[in-house]
């Protein structure tokens, strides 16, 4: 491998690029960027009246002409292109043939010229695959892999991998060394330049199947997730334009960091949400919080039993015939056949509010029948009216009443003997107990709900009306999922797939995932390939090894992370008397680095760090705001740490951190996550004695 900065300039007669191979690159890298500001200007040309002269197809026109002149934005700061191959042959063509190879650039999204012949192939492509997966073992038909390096905008640097060069030994690329390391300021880049092949081949995989990655600290889960959904959208744009794709976070400032990723890879139509922004309804939101043993319970897959009873509940046997009046007729339906229908539509196992709306036809089709036997000609305009009559209406509505299913759990959380007639043999009476207000409230509104009982009335609604299935779902974080909580994500997928990401060791609930086996259980997916990653990318060496030493206590079963980046000095033990002060003076230093900053401390602690950072002259973010070159220091509680990264961390307290936390595993787990955010380099400071497992 051969890395190349720029060299000086050689003699005339040489050709130009003989000479100077970045010069020409370099050019290439204009007439790029020149030809993508033109597909752009072609875009903005377009004239809507020219193709069209209805005003709402000229409205959809033209808002797809809006996000595709979104989508062809040059970004200053980021590379048009990235790497460049050179093939031996045409991609495709026959050996025997003997074609000429073809060279294709790397890059975000797709350029071409006025000609309309590639400049730059969107990675995506499979053309562009063997920039991921070629090696010296499997070339792939490549003779040169070329990686470029840039500074800001400009193209710096470039360095060539010859695979199919006996004489060349494998070696690890510098360029891309350096683009994993270097310092982060802002919202999560995208990591399209440097994905590896075993990230790659989970990013390429089908949209048929749903996959589940475990991946530990800096393995590049949320990144890998992300991507996969980019490469979706290309490979099956029409279909998940149609169907929808969804990115599901753990809380707002993840998302806000993460948000950037995919409007940089060209795709501005994928929506972000919290599991809390799933099941909100209107007129609902979450004003109360759950003790943690009574959200464990809530939370338990048992309850969508007791919500299926307890909606199933409200449907009677009728007491009486029917009789509906047709001019100067009388048609009777016995309460027999009334409750073979019921019954019937019971078995059939359909959501509530469809049989409901099926049990008028199924009654308006026996009394035509009647009709036809009478010797009428009855039509479905007839067996319509009859649906509709005042007779029909008023016995469905006895037989099969609308369900609300807001009142409903209202209802199971505030009447014991109805939570016990539909718990009975599925929740013990200590768990009815803990479900129960102390003071029952009669009005949904008046009801402080917490995030735990919006999940149940949405799967009380799920019960009476089918949810709406999107084409994909990323699920990120997803160890801090309840059952339940994977049974509203679930909803959102049942005819389309899924990508679940996480890591068993960072689960920080007290209903956290036990198993991926049983998470996918109660997604609906049972049948997911599990991928574990265990290359670590970001992460210093001896950052990780220092945290995996929590690993036999939060998760035996599980690996360490197996980084792959030295970094001599990268973490600091200090125990110290004067904490504060202590804490202040190391965020004053990580600051004089390059890139961010983050000062993670136990919640409790927050407030105090807060006013010590003012009073020492040092301005500070909070987690979900943009770090700047002007502003890169973030005090983050610990509970909002999760996802996150920094440069540099400054990790106060760690005893605090664990004692944060309901019991000692669960504190463990917090701490891990939080000795896990660095990128280059965690100052730890104490006072009190470290967890026994770090000293």
């Amino acid at each position: 491998m051969s890395a190349h900065a720029p060299e000086p300039a050689l003699a005339d007669e040489a050709a130009p690029d003989e000479r100077d191979p970045l010069a020409r690159e370099r050019a290439h890298l204009t007439a790029s960027r020149s030809a993508l500001r033109a597909m752009r200007a072609d875009v903005e040309s377009l004239d809507i009246r020219d193709v069209t002269a209805n005003w709402v197809n000229a409205i959809v026109l033209q808002a797809q002409i809006d996000d595709r002149i979104k989508a062809l934005a040059d970004l200053a700061h980021t590379p048009l292109f990235f790497g460049r191959l050179n093939y031996l042959r045409a991609p495709g063509a026959d050996l025997a043939e003997g074609a000429r190879g073809e060279q294709f650039y790397i890059g975000r999204r797709h350029v071409h010229d006025a000609g309309g012949d590639p400049m730059v192939i969107d990675w995506r492509a499979p053309v562009s695959q063997p920039f991921y997966r070629a090696s010296k073992a499997d070339p792939q038909d490549i003779g040169l892999r070329r990686r470029f390096g840039y500074t800001g905008g400009e193209l710096t640097a470039y360095e060539d991998e010859h695979l199919c060069d006996p004489a060349e030994a494998a070696a690890v690329s510098k360029l891309l060394q350096q683009e994993i390391e270097r310092p982060r300021v802002g919202p999560m880049r995208d990591i399209v330049a440097t994905i590896q092949p075993e990230q790659d081949e989970i990013v390429r995989s089908g949209l048929s199947g749903s996959v589940c990655v475990q991946g530990g600290p800096g393995t590049g889960k949320t990144a890998v997730g992300l991507h996969r959904v980019a490469y979706l959208l290309y490979a099956h744009r029409d279909r998940l334009a149609r169907s929808g794709t969804l990115v599901i976070g753990p809380n707002r400032s993840f998302l806000h960091y993460i948000e950037q990723v995919l409007p940089a890879l060209g795709e501005l139509e994928v929506k972000q949400a919290t599991i809390d922004d799933l099941v909100t309804r209107e007129g609902l939101e979450v004003r109360g919080a759950d003790p943690a043993a009574t959200a464990v319970v809530k939370g338990d897959a048992r309850m969508a039993r007791v919500l299926r009873r307890a909606v199933r509940s409200h449907v009677t046997a009728p007491a009486q015939a029917l009789m509906v009046v047709r001019g100067s007729r009388r048609w009777r339906v016995p309460a027999h056949e009334l409750a073979e229908m019921v019954e019937e539509l019971q078995n059939r196992d359909i959501r509530y509010g469809a049989a409901r709306s099926a049990l008028p036809q199924r009654i308006a089709h026996a009394v035509l029948v009647r009709m036809e036997q009478a010797g009428e000609a009855p039509d479905d305009r007839v067996q319509d009216a009859v649906a509709r009559s005042a007779a029909v209406k008023a016995a469905v509505k006895e037989i099969w009443p609308p369900v609300d299913p807001a009142k409903l759990v209202l209802r199971l959380l505030s009447d014991p003997q109805f939570l016990a007639l539909h718990a009975e043999g599925v929740l013990t009476q200590d768990e009815q107990k803990l479900l129960l207000w102390p003071k029952p409230l009669r009005s949904v509104r008046a009801a402080k709900w917490s995030a735990a009982d919006l999940v149940l009335i949405d799967e009380a609604a799920d019960l009476v009306e089918r949810t709406h299935s999107l084409g994909h779902v990323v699920l990120d974080e997803a160890q801090d999922l309840s059952p339940m909580q994977y049974r509203a994500v679930g909803r959102r997928c049942t005819t389309g797939s899924a990508t679940v990401l996480g890591d068993l060791a960072q689960g920080t609930t007290p209903w956290a995932t036990r198993s991926w086996a049983e998470a996918l259980t109660h997604l609906g997916k049972p049948q997911a390939v599990l991928e574990e990653l265990t290359a670590g990318f970001r992460v210093p060496r001896e950052v990780i090894a220092y945290a995996s030493r929590l690993l036999p206590s939060i998760s035996p079963d599980l690996a360490p992370v197996s980084s792959v980046r030295e970094a001599p000095g990268s973490l600091l033990i200090e125990e110290t008397a004067d904490l504060t002060a202590a804490v202040v003076s190391a965020c004053r230093a990580a600051l004089a680095h390059e890139g961010s900053t983050g000062l993670i401390a136990a919640d409790a602690r927050v407030p105090a760090l807060a006013q010590a950072l003012l009073a020492a002259g040092l301005p500070y973010l909070s987690p979900g705001e943009e770090t700047t070159a002007e502003s890169r220091l973030t005090l983050v509680p610990a509970s909002l740490a999760k996802g996150l990264e920094y440069d540099y961390v400054v990790l106060d307290e760690p005893a605090a951190i664990v004692d944060g936390e309901p019991d000692e595993r669960t504190g463990l787990r917090r701490l891990y996550v939080c000795l896990t955010r660095a990128v280059s380099g965690l100052t730890l400071l104490h006072d009190a004695p470290l967890p026994a497992l770090l000293t």
